[in-house]
């Protein structure tokens, strides 16, 4: 009688379990053939132990979040690896009285309570456990403080709690302080407790601990391990367990489809809803405050999600880039859009009578074909400029879309037209597989990122121009005059955060000019409010974000600003004294 106080916590485990077993089960079957067989394929390879070690450094670590603040990683990894290690620890000490670990799962939970009298190791497995305990309690601790002033832990802005987040909490709460409690009561009795638990234990003595109370306190641990049990896989803390098989699937080579799917939902459940995302979205500076992606994935969650929050965002990455977890939040974002929109029903017949421009060198395979864009085409000295150091270099080239062309697709997919977008990706496809060219180069980043996502150009090489034109500086086959002209370079969101190219621009602008560094740039770069991935919002809103990004872009008086991506400079380009050049241009102009 005196040891059902287990039953909360059998039974909320059992809950659990059975919950996730079968969430995860249908998340995982509903996976399509070939990424099961990737799974089966990839299982016992190194991938799986690649998931375990990242699964231990961000699972239990927290390496992204001590990236961010050494407070905050502290915090999380007091809880995680805490209680893993006293989950451990706990087995290790039952193994060394019992001799088996055969036991139920509550013996190494409630030992202390089960366990009074000596056996060999048992003073330093007690105050082994104590010191374990203490680790997670100074986490605890630093997590009330969280509630009460988050920005000493670098978060400004944190999300609201749902009812079930709440018990979820108040339970995760209590779980160690009570452990703390219920222990020392034991060890006011018995004298079993470690140095923390005997400290505490004299104060149980000085007030005249009885098995009563003693009971009272074990009953009320029980309590709160089985209402977290319970609320876990209904609240933010379904994450804790989710990331881990988020990390695996990832490993195994699993990706998201453009399709909303069950590795769509996995990614959204392995969101703990940190709020991280939230102080690094620029929309803040419109005062734009709820479609940030920590809202979404849960509006997603609770299947609450209002085409006014989906599509009111830059897709620049920034929330992407800062996500401790690694969630691809702008596909899933891209995916909603998808299920959300009626697509636009045209078959695109004009393009078979678009004339295709010939190499520029009759009777040989050209070296590159040039795609420049929609958006290139509108700010005609990128394309010139182009042209003008391929002609300089000797580069023979075929100018895919020089008179009539069909758009990359990019933005279609922005708007969640997929099946219109796949029509003009499929168009495209085939003109750049004809030409026969080695190398695709793009001026505009927007359709460099969808050429090397979306389209299947088999040993094709993708290139941004910045690229080819450092390849090109590095053969000699162009020769740049540096100036004394102080540069400010500024990445675009598609070319940098969603591309990852960084140092070629650089490496090129260090060439023709003096190059310096932003206060936000590479990854932390700002957007310049013009992205196409956000058609509802408001010029006024757009000049608010963009005079923000030019504030700390211009902030050391450089004589050029430079990006790389035509959409950025026809928009930054618009009330500034200072000169706005794409790459292009600048080394154009250092050819001269």
């Amino acid at each position: 009688m005196e040891t059902y106080f287990i039953l909360p916590f059998t039974l909320g485990m059992i809950f659990l379990f059975i919950v996730l077993f079968i969430k995860y089960g249908l998340w995982i079957t509903k996976l399509s053939h070939i990424d099961k067989l990737r799974i089966v394929q990839s299982f016992f390879t190194r991938r799986t132990w690649d998931a375990i070690k990242e699964s231990f450094m961000e699972g239990l670590v927290h390496r992204n979040m001590y990236k961010r603040n050494p407070l905050l990683g502290y915090m999380h990894m007091c809880f995680a690896m805490g209680w893993f290690l006293l989950i451990v620890f706990g087995h290790v000490e039952s193994y060394m009285y019992y001799g088996t670990l055969a036991k139920a799962p509550w013996y190494p939970i409630f030992f202390q309570y089960y366990v009074h009298d000596w056996f060999p190791g048992e003073r330093f497995m007690a105050n082994l456990m104590d010191f374990l305990l203490l680790y997670i309690l100074s986490g605890v601790l630093l997590a009330y403080f969280k509630r009460i002033n988050s920005k000493i832990f670098g978060i400004k802005k944190t999300t609201k709690l749902k009812p079930l987040d709440r018990v979820a909490l108040i339970s995760l709460w209590f779980i160690f302080p009570l452990r703390l409690l219920a222990e020392s009561a034991t060890a006011a009795l018995y004298g079993n407790g470690g140095f923390l638990t005997n400290t505490v234990g004299h104060f149980f003595t000085w007030i005249g601990v009885t098995p009563t109370m003693e009971s009272a306190l074990w009953w009320a641990y029980s309590l709160s391990l089985g209402f977290f049990f319970v609320g876990l896989p209904f609240s933010r803390y379904m994450h804790i367990l989710t990331e881990i098989l988020f990390i695996f699937l990832r490993h195994y080579g699993i990706k998201l489809k453009k399709q909303f799917n069950s590795y769509s939902r996995i990614q959204v459940y392995s969101c703990s809803r940190c709020g991280v995302c939230i102080d690094v979205c620029q929309m803040h500076v419109a005062n734009i405050s709820n479609n940030q992606s920590v809202y979404i994935l849960k509006n997603i969650r609770d299947q609450n999600l209002t085409d006014r929050k989906l599509y009111n965002c830059l897709l620049c990455g920034r929330c992407e880039q800062a996500c401790p977890v690694r969630i691809n939040l702008n596909d899933l974002r891209i995916s909603q859009r998808i299920r959300a929109t009626k697509e636009y029903n045209s078959d695109y017949a004009f393009l078979q009578t678009l004339p295709v421009e010939p190499p520029q060198v009759v009777d040989k395979t050209p070296e590159v074909i040039y795609f420049a864009g929609c958006m290139t085409h509108i700010t005609p000295g990128i394309k010139k400029s182009v042209l003008k150091v391929l002609d300089k270099a000797g580069v023979s080239y075929q100018f895919m879309d020089k008179e009539k062309g069909a758009c990359c697709g990019r933005p279609l997919m922005l708007a969640g037209q997929y099946e219109a977008a796949q029509k003009l990706i499929a168009y495209n496809r085939e003109k750049i597989l004809d030409s026969k060219a080695p190398i695709l180069l793009v001026s505009c980043p927007i359709c460099y990122k969808v050429f090397r996502d979306d389209y299947e150009l088999g040993q094709i090489t993708i290139k941004h121009h910045s690229e080819y034109f450092l390849e090109l500086a590095k053969q000699g086959k162009i020769s740049l005059n540096k100036s004394d002209k102080s540069i400010v370079y500024h990445d675009p969101c598609e070319l940098g955060r969603g591309c990852g190219v960084y140092e070629p621009p650089r490496d090129l602008l260090r060439m023709t000019g003096n190059l310096q560094t932003s206060q936000q740039e590479k990854v932390n770069s700002l957007c310049c409010s013009g992205s196409l991935g956000d058609m509802s919002l408001s010029m006024a809103d757009r000049n608010v974000i963009k005079g923000e990004t030019l504030k700390v872009l211009l902030k050391s008086n450089p004589d050029v600003l430079a990006t790389a991506c035509p959409l950025c400079k026809k928009t930054f380009v618009k009330g500034v004294d200072v000169q706005v050049k794409d790459i292009a241009e600048i080394v154009a102009e250092a050819m001269e």
